[in-house]
């Protein structure tokens, strides 16, 4: 047999107890930092979008601003679909997931 056939052979044999419990360097386990890390909030961004007719939309921005979750600023402005008098506007804000 040769060399080349031995180290092919090799490679199908078990591996030994203590291969599986030595750490390797790009391995899942965490650090202390990342662990911390991981408890912290982090912040994701989430896209409201409004359509319907003008007078609908911009009450509902109005509405949202009277209960205090969006100022009326914060939407865009509003731009039509292409459908019919329909319009749209999008707010998009971070929140802590």
């Amino acid at each position: 047999m040769t060399q080349e056939q031995r180290f092919g052979d090799d490679q199908n044999s078990p591996k030994g107890d203590f291969e599986g419990d030595v750490p390797r360097e790009n391995s899942d386990t965490a650090t202390p930092e990342q662990s911390f890390a991981k408890l912290l909030p982090t912040r994701e961004p989430i896209k409201h979008l409004l359509i319907g007719s003008s007078k609908a939309v911009t009450g509902t921005i109005h509405y949202l601003h009277i209960i205090g979750y969006a100022n009326v600023g914060d939407w865009s402005q509003l731009v039509p679909t292409g459908n019919g008098d329909e319009v749209m506007s999008i707010l998009i804000r971070q929140i802590l997931v």
